[in-house]
């Protein structure tokens, strides 16, 4: 069961793609009263005054009553020189900001009832639309007419924020944890096995026993990553359908890592697992409270998941347990075999960010649509007139697929709620991957130093600084494998050249090989001493 929900759960981990998400405040006036609304925009498409100051003002012109997707019913005598706030739907952003422009207006500011996501298009529609594009909450337009009427003198204007936060530090030291520990934890349980191999083990049934899980054939890789891809297509199209699929799949995932995890430092420890016995049947103690604890948190997150204040920790605490034991879990039998993958991965993951816009209707990328959900772009409704439901809706589901941590400098800004720094479970598990290779090649060689181990950690983390780094410079998000396969490849490769390795560091062991024979699969692996076991 376990292995199947392994397989299930890979395409998942490359799903999420930092996009560029900018907020920026709506103020709005009527000479002696004022009063401030969050808006989401796209600095590629729209630019804003940095303060109150220096914004324009503008009058305002209610036409709720349309969507705009034509000009038909308005007239640019009404709208020219003004601001335009319509309904969200039935056509796309671009194409309501191109009518409003025709029309004379100055600024477009469209009401969602939905989540608010930067509104995006492909690079033709961004150079066609000349007049700044928001989105604002429904019912905080409702707010403003109950507060200052018709009579509405609107500027808009984004503050700069300090791009360096306190919340990518925290982002830093989960993601180079997860992947050390990960691969420091796939190292162990390799040692384990060899000990029991060495102690006399049959090696068949300690494989056959083992929970670990090997991939060692470039083909079942590249039918993996087809797989991704199919089913990837498949969100895209029946998103509503299957997003509930894969949280109920997270649920039961991130509750028997976060039991794996917990039991295995409770093991390190020398914690006593008693035990009771009911029908013949042995229960442990430790074992029925630690799984009822887990599957407890695992519930509790997917009943509050759209809960932004708090839920995002035990989001975390989840994915650092589900990253942490699929690392320890999935074993790459070769660094050809991390080639091909990461590689692949990398492949999966620009065509997917890069490439698909020019074939969506919307432009928008199957990757960032999967990620955020439908409302990453305009959206379809039946007639020229939207009803507008009297309580906001339920959020949109999203998939359960990144690390989430508050930007602590953004806390004093209320007016778009929380803000959050982002790191896929991809940027994590895919270079954790060739990690946990490293570690248990150390381990065949006899390696006490576990130089390939620390070298792709170090990798890493330099890795993703490079992308935090490049993120903050250009100021838009970036697809973080992009920079991280490279560093670990390149370095892992170094290192066996260096060290004069390389032909047994790109060939590895295979189960096949390891069942043929309980002698090691490299001479350097016969350790002249015993060795000693690690808690797996």
């Amino acid at each position: 069961m376990e292995k199947a929900v392994i397989f299930i759960i890979l395409l998942l981990t490359v799903l999420t793609s930092q996009i560029n998400c900018q907020e920026g405040i709506l103020h709005i006036s009527d000479g002696s009263k004022e009063q401030e609304f969050c808006i989401v925009y796209n600095q590629s498409w729209t630019r804003l005054s940095k303060s109150l100051d220096t914004a324009v003002q503008y009058p305002l012109v209610n036409l709720m009553s349309t969507l705009l997707c034509d000009s038909s019913g308005v007239s640019p005598e009404v709208v020219k020189g003004k601001v335009l706030v319509v309904m969200r739907g039935d056509c796309t952003f671009s194409q309501k900001a191109l009518v409003a422009q025709a029309l004379g207006a100055t600024t477009l500011l469209i009401a969602s009832n939905k989540t608010l996501v930067p509104p995006s298009a492909n690079d033709s529609e961004y150079s066609k639309v000349q007049i700044p594009l928001a989105l604002m909450r429904y019912m905080d337009f409702v707010e403003a007419q109950q507060v200052f009427g018709d009579e509405m003198q609107v500027r808009l204007y984004a503050p700069p924020s300090s791009k360096i936060d306190a919340s990518i530090g925290v982002m830093l030291l989960i993601s180079i944890s997860t992947v050390a520990l990960g691969g420091y934890w796939s190292g162990a349980c390799e040692r384990r096995e060899r000990l029991n191999l060495g102690l006399g083990g049959a090696s068949g049934d300690n494989k056959a026993d083992s929970e670990d899980l090997s991939v060692y054939s470039p083909i079942k890789v590249v039918l993996l990553v087809a797989f991704m891809c199919g089913v990837l297509i498949l969100m895209y199209y029946f998103y509503n359908i299957l997003i509930y699929v894969f949280i109920a799949i997270f649920c039961v995932a991130s509750a028997n890592a976060l039991f794996n995890c917990i039991n295995a430092v409770l093991d390190l420890l020398g914690c006593a697992n008693g035990s009771f016995t009911v029908h013949n049947t042995n229960f442990s103690v430790r074992s029925l409270i630690l799984a009822s604890v887990c599957i407890s948190i695992s519930v509790v997150w997917g009943v509050y998941r759209n809960e932004s204040r708090w839920i995002w920790i035990l989001q975390d605490l989840l994915g650092v347990a589900f990253c942490i034991n699929f690392i320890r879990t999935i074993s790459l039998s070769s660094f050809k075999i991390c080639v091909i993958l990461l590689t692949l991965l990398l492949v999966y993951d620009v065509f997917f960010v890069f490439i698909t816009p020019f074939f969506t209707k919307n432009g928008v990328s199957i990757m960032v649509q999967v990620a955020l959900g439908p409302d990453a772009s305009g959206e379809t409704t039946p007639g020229n007139m939207v009803v507008v439901p009297a309580m906001p809706q339920t959020p949109t589901e999203t998939l359960p697929v990144v690390m989430r941590v508050p930007r602590f400098s953004s806390w004093t800004q209320n007016l778009c709620g929380m803000q959050f720094s982002i790191l896929g479970y991809g940027d994590i598990i895919v270079p954790g991957l060739l990690v946990g290779y490293c570690s248990r090649f150390d381990v065949w060689i006899n390696n006490t130093k576990k130089i390939y181990f620390l070298s792709c950690c170090i990798a890493y983390l330099m890795g993703i600084i490079t992308t935090f780094a490049v993120m903050l410079l250009s100021g838009m998000g970036q697809p973080a494998l992009l920079y991280l396969v490279p560093f670990t490849l390149i370095t892992s490769a170094t290192v066996a050249g260096c060290r004069g390795q390389m032909k047994q560091f790109w060939t590895g062991t295979s189960y096949e090989v390891l069942e043929s024979s309980q002698e090691p699969f490299l001479p350097e692996a016969r350790p002249d001493h015993p060795v000693e076991a690690e808690p797996c």
